[in-house]
């Protein structure tokens, strides 16, 4: 198994030096081993020492006197979101000093809750996801579906024990200790609701009933899955002059592998509904990763009919079309893709799955093993 030091990680920090940099990303993705990779010149401030944190909480401008004994003019503060008052003072630094500053942090909801200065502009937004396939030389499909791609529970000897602590130290270290909800018992009730629930569509009434609190307070604890990096919604395809739509999203964990620790799945057995369901979220994981990787930024949705009839994924303004099946021999109903191409202009469909062999079918639709769609999609083929 690799080890995650010497993996190269596909994010790039690329900011020019006359410009800072954000990059946010959940609870070990890797973003601190990234940033020593890329800015081992740095001047290096972790806010997870205590002494530390605690001087710059007190007196912010000490980050001033601290950097005046340096010769680097490039700062990584890690943990940037634990103390949201010092941005007032990075901001100086940059306007009045020319600091380069990389910051990390797992959300910027405590920032936007202390009305903190996000520097207006003067800094690039960069994030990390989980592992993709592109970064590992013997990607393992088995292996990611039920331990997730995060860099420290993938390469683990026991993903399982891994999971578990995660989740755990999400509930007391992101929720209770910021306070983001009074009722803990309840968000560790909704949790598991919404693990259920992962890649369906959002039912907001049946959440609150099976988790027993108001619909109100449910959509509460979906905005702060989005507001930490826990989950994101993929939203509908709503452009349709024929067919009524549904227009509710779905709503994913950022990784497939928390997932699997709140269900406390061991494992996953090929031509079940959980080992589809799990398969499905992984090539969204990697399509979600190339659309911020590539700066390409294009709109990920998928489309489905009030009658029941679905794709998938839909890249970009209707180019890509994409219908996921976990088998190892796909069948050739594609009445779903055949649909979406009959009222928009769709360059190319695809059948990804776990077929050894792509197959090009009568319907213009291309039946692409998922080792081959991750390399296109990598090597810009696809989109």
């Amino acid at each position: 198994m690799e080890n995650t030091r010497f993996i190269r990680r596909f994010q790039k920090i690329d900011a020019p030096s006359d410009r800072s940099a954000f990059l946010w990303g959940p609870r070990k993705t890797g973003k601190t081993t990234l940033l020593r990779q890329q800015f081992s010149h740095a001047f290096w401030i972790d806010l997870l020492d205590y002494d530390l944190f605690l001087s710059l909480s007190q007196r912010p401008t000490r980050l001033r006197q601290m950097l005046e004994a340096q010769s680097s003019k490039t700062v990584v503060i890690d943990e940037v979101q634990k103390i949201p008052h010092l941005m007032d003072e990075i901001h100086w630094l940059i306007e009045n000093k020319g600091y380069q500053f990389i910051l990390s942090g797992s959300s910027a909801r405590k920032f936007g809750r202390a009305k903190a200065n996000l520097l207006g502009g003067r800094a690039w937004r960069f994030e990390l996801y989980p592992f993709v396939t592109r970064e590992l030389k013997e990607f393992q499909l088995e292996r990611a579906l039920v331990s997730g791609l995060l860099p420290s529970h993938y390469l683990s000897s026991d993903s399982q024990m891994d999971l578990k602590a995660y989740v755990n130290d999400y509930l007391k270290e992101e929720i209770q200790a910021e306070a983001l909800t009074r009722n803990l018992p309840a968000f560790s009730r909704f949790l598991h609701s919404a693990a259920i629930t992962n890649g369906m569509l959002l039912n907001y009434s049946n959440a609150a009933r099976e988790t027993g609190v108001s619909v109100k307070t449910i959509r509460e604890f979906y905005q702060i899955l989005e507001d930490t990096l826990i989950g994101r919604p993929l939203l509908p395809w709503k452009k349709s002059k024929k067919r009524r739509l549904i227009e509710t999203s779905k709503f994913f964990f950022f990784d497939i592998g928390i997932v699997s620790a709140l269900l406390m799945y061991n494992s996953l057995a090929p031509g079940t509904r959980e080992y589809g369901r799990a398969f499905e979220h992984f090539i969204l994981q990697e399509c979600w990763a190339y659309r911020h990787y590539s700066k390409l930024e294009f709109p990920i949705t998928f489309w489905r009919t009030a009658s029941g009839a679905e794709v998938d994924l839909i890249l970009g303004e209707s180019e890509v079309a994409i219908e996921i099946k976990s088998s190892e021999k796909a069948g050739e109903r594609t009445k779903g893709l055949h649909l979406f191409q009959e009222e928009n202009t769709c360059k190319k469909a695809y059948i990804i799955s776990r077929d050894p062999l792509p197959r090009k079918l009568a319907s213009n639709v291309t039946i692409l093993p998922w080792q081959i769609f991750c390399e296109m999609l990598w090597e810009n083929e696809i989109i």
